[in-house]
């Protein structure tokens, strides 16, 4: 990691994940703003296991967390001797990987990575008595492309919190910002997406206030963001979801700035549950919205937002609160993880190349 990059990095003190070449330990983000534990993943199975159940999440953190999956798989393949062996094994794992979450495009951004790797290397000759030697500077590979993956995400984050400066300049304006869910350092290998915005608003001294929407059902904002803001005294309140209208209306918000987990190619952007009604009041009170996402969220590959899949999550998250039962179970209920903003309440999106601003369809062409 680059000097500069290590002196923003270790301003803040919050370590979504942590390789130490064995094992992938992830903190446990079920249990925050209580619990500061971590959950020491070993096996392809573990990091699954904690993607699918919510110990780690935010699409970043989750790409990041498949790509250290793939490399303890990997690990486990030091005596396969037979090359078609280890590549029928890696592609069972990294298949598992792929359908932990769905609506994540990063998650599969980060496996076709590693995928490519392994593709590389297989396609080149060898004799049948080196197939070992082979499969063990394979193995070498894909876990350096974990941590590369890690690395440049961190920079990434850094470049992306930087341009903000390109919309608002650096002045003496402090700004009101209302956020939802958790799109910062617990949502990346580092620094964060929105959070990382507001991050780089902050050391300019441009924040007067955060406005954290609790975000139900899973109450990221209310335990996640909000515990970032207090570690590093950033000022901040929380609210509940159905309050950001009334702080709107009072022109308390001076702009909304969320994360992505898929951006379609004409702009549409599915984020948590939520962010769609924000965007709609955001533009009724002419509060500009802005997306803060890396290019490897934009899936050009997918044409509008219709065709972005919903992941649908566990009845029980939206039946309880911290464990608590506040719905009985006679009653039904539905819980979709995610929305899709249009993108024409979208201001701009920024990446970590530059501000993206409509149209979008031809404008993020220009970035790929």
């Amino acid at each position: 990691m680059k000097e500069e990059m290590k002196d923003i990095f270790t301003a803040f003190k919050v370590r979504t994940l942590i390789w130490d070449c064995f094992s992938l330990k992830l903190i446990d983000q079920r249990k925050l703003p209580f619990e500061e534990t971590y959950i020491d993943c070993r096996t392809p199975e573990d990091v699954f296991s904690a993607i699918k159940n919510m110990v780690v999440r935010g699409a970043p953190a989750i790409g990041v967390a498949a790509a250290y999956g793939a490399a303890l798989a990997a690990i486990q393949c030091k005596n396969i001797s037979g090359l078609g062996e280890f590549i029928d094994f890696m592609s069972s794992k990294i298949e598992l990987l792929a359908s932990s979450r769905p609506t994540a495009v990063n998650l599969s951004w980060a496996l076709e990575r590693i995928n490519r790797i392994i593709d590389s290397q297989v396609e080149r000759p060898v004799a049948e008595d080196d197939h070992q030697e082979k499969i063990r500077a394979i193995i070498g590979l894909i876990i350096k492309e974990a941590e590369n993956i890690e690395e440049e995400d961190i920079r990434i984050n850094i470049d992306l919190g930087e341009n903000i400066f390109r919309i608002t300049g650096k002045s003496r304006k402090k700004f009101n910002i209302l956020t939802h869910c958790n799109a910062g350092a617990l949502a990346t290998a580092g620094y964060g997406t929105a959070l990382g915005v507001i991050r780089s608003l902050n050391r300019a001294g441009m924040v007067k206030n955060v406005i954290v929407d609790e975000t139900r059902p899973y109450l990221q904002g209310a335990r996640l963001t909000a515990w970032e803001l207090y570690r590093e005294k950033i000022p901040f309140f929380i609210i509940t979801d159905n309050m950001a209208g009334y702080f709107m209306s009072k022109g308390d918000v001076d702009m909304v700035v969320t994360g992505a987990d898929r951006i379609a190619a004409n702009g549409d952007a599915a984020n948590k549950i939520g962010t769609l009604p924000l965007s709609v009041l955001a533009k009724n009170y002419n509060i500009p919205f802005y997306i803060a996402a890396p290019l490897s969220t934009i899936d050009i590959n997918t044409p509008d937002g219709k065709l972005i899949p919903i992941e649908q999550r566990p009845e029980e998250e939206v039946r309880s609160i911290l464990g608590r039962i506040v719905i009985p179970p006679y009653m039904p209920v539905s819980n979709p993880s995610f929305d899709v903003t249009p993108n024409q309440d979208i201001s701009a999106i920024i990446t970590e190349k530059g501000v993206i601003y409509p149209p979008f369809g031809e404008n993020i062409r220009s970035f790929f």
